[in-house]
């Protein structure tokens, strides 16, 4: 089994409304979050091998807020990844090494619901229909969702021409940053 994290970026800023989409940063609402996402996911013991997060600013904020790790990921930021679709985000884990058991992506909506509710809607048995509702209702910024895939990278989405075959993944959780303690104020 191999298992999937997708983490949209944190709640940005727009302060500045000549900078350019790709260079927003986080607002301190998104920093916020995202120390709250950096306490769950070392709590529920969720760390990636590698880490593929486009190259927008507020997605390599993020990522950054996530340090320091127990243990390195390798971490490669691509601009493939930015505002990326459901099928654009397949592709690039299908190109991911058989070797990888854990794989973080860090990006944007809407490519990121598109692809979680693909996979989501994949699943032989709904064992939590409503993690899967809340996951269908909407992808917040700096929410993760973790799936475990039952194929390798490659095969994913490629027996249906869909984002997954039925019974190739699963939603283990669905986190908002609403459900953060750090959040809570």
């Amino acid at each position: 089994m191999r298992q999937l994290l997708l983490l949209r970026h944190a709640k940005s800023s727009w302060d500045d409304p000549g900078q350019s989409d790709h260079a927003r940063a986080l607002n301190a609402r998104g920093r916020r979050a995202a120390a709250g996402v950096r306490t769950a996911l070392r709590e529920l013991g969720l760390l990636p091998d590698v880490v593929l997060v486009s190259s927008a600013r507020r997605t390599l904020q993020t990522l950054d807020a996530l340090a320091p790790w127990d243990e390195t990921p390798i971490i490669e930021p691509m601009d493939g990844l930015y505002l990326a679709t459901a099928p654009q985000i397949l592709k690039v884990i299908n190109g991911v090494s058989d070797t990888v058991r854990s794989l973080m992506l860090v990006g944007h909506n809407p490519g990121l619901h598109e692809l979680a509710t693909q996979l989501a809607e994949a699943q032989a048995v709904l064992p939590n229909s409503n993690m899967l509702q809340r996951l269908a209702d909407g992808f917040p910024a700096g929410a993760f969702a973790e799936f475990t895939i039952a194929r390798r990278w490659r095969e994913l989405g490629t027996q249906t021409g869909g984002a997954a075959t039925e019974g190739s993944s699963r939603l283990v959780r669905f986190v908002c940053p609403r459900d953060l303690p750090e959040m809570a104020n």
